[in-house]
């Protein structure tokens, strides 16, 4: 079951004095990347940063996350050195109706990269990331989540774009059953949490810079090929409706899922989704299955997707 709103999850054994696997501040801090031994939400850190204006690196991770917010303003603690929970601030010269691609396209990349280092990743809408859970099988159980945050800085508005991805989590360490890590997806080790790291902060930079200079129905192309919510059954939780239930048919030019239900198609831009199996059980759920390193929704316009709560 997934925890109530307001629960904080237990892991269920203590946490580590030391990483497992020690980040390395030198290396990171050639890429702008900070390295902090332990903070309350790396989003919080790098959006206060922002407002103040202060120069710094445009991006910190934390050894040690103690609570991260998620949407609905649900908090938990991640196992020190076993998740990479980290920030990236970013300035999209982009127009305001864009912006709630940013999401999307963050998911897009967290996926990309780690189907470099061999594993079979796909997107959950609007940005959660899946693995499967057996050698082959079809991309279930969540190992990464993301939020975002719009800041308005003294240069302008940014974005804050906090992810949190199971590393070396244990199963007895996971928030909940369903969800995964890179060490529990196959038998050979991932690889250090320094270089996926490095490999998630430059591909999410570099892929912004692109979004910036291309036609909008690119990343919308690109979206649809690697997400697996579409042609899925789904329920999707609204927050003041009752739930839609249907089939996942497309993504419009917003962002918005399209569900084809009793009522006709129906564009959805925030709802927790639920992928159903053809036996009407519960494939995967969004809610509380993966490290989490944000804090609260883009100040995005009404209608645009709303990321989904990681923690």
């Amino acid at each position: 079951m997934d925890p109530e709103p307001d629960a904080r999850p237990s892991f269920g054994v203590p946490t580590p004095p030391t990483p497992l696997d020690p980040l390395d501040a030198e290396v990171l801090g050639g890429l702008d990347i900070e390295v902090l031994a332990t903070a309350t939400s790396t989003n919080a850190v790098l959006a206060a940063r922002a407002r103040a204006g202060e120069s710094g690196a445009s991006a910190v991770v934390a050894e040690h996350q103690t609570r991260g917010r998620g949407r609905l303003d649900r908090s938990w603690e991640a196992p020190a050195g076993r998740a990479l929970t980290f920030s990236v601030l970013l300035r999209p010269e982009v127009a305001p109706s864009r912006w709630p691609w940013l999401p999307l396209l963050t998911g897009c990349v967290v996926a990309d990269v780690l189907r470099t280092h061999g594993y079979g990743a796909a997107v959950k809408w609007p940005n959660d990331v899946l693995l499967p859970t057996v050698a082959g099988g079809r991309p279930e159980a969540k190992v990464a989540g993301i939020l975002l945050e719009r800041v308005e800085t003294p240069a302008g508005p940014a974005a804050v774009v906090g992810i949190g991805l199971n590393v070396h989590l244990s199963a007895e360490e996971l928030p909940v059953p369903t969800a995964t890590s890179l060490a529990l997806a196959r038998s050979s080790a991932p690889p250090s949490r320094t270089a996926l790291l490095a490999a998630l902060v430059e591909a999410l930079r570099a892929r912004h810079a692109r979004w910036a200079a291309e036609a909008p129905d690119v990343l919308r192309r690109e979206y649809v090929e690697g997400c697996v919510t579409l042609g899925r059954d789904v329920r999707v939780e609204l927050p003041s409706a009752p739930p839609l239930r249907g089939r996942a048919v497309g993504i419009d030019a917003e962002g918005r899922l399209e569900v084809r239900g009793p009522d006709g198609v129906v564009a959805v831009g925030v709802g927790d989704v639920v992928h159903v199996r053809p036996d009407g059980q519960v494939a995967e759920k969004a809610d509380g299955e993966a490290a989490e390193g944000t804090a609260g929704p883009p100040g995005a316009r009404p209608g645009a997707p709303e990321p989904p709560e990681v923690g």
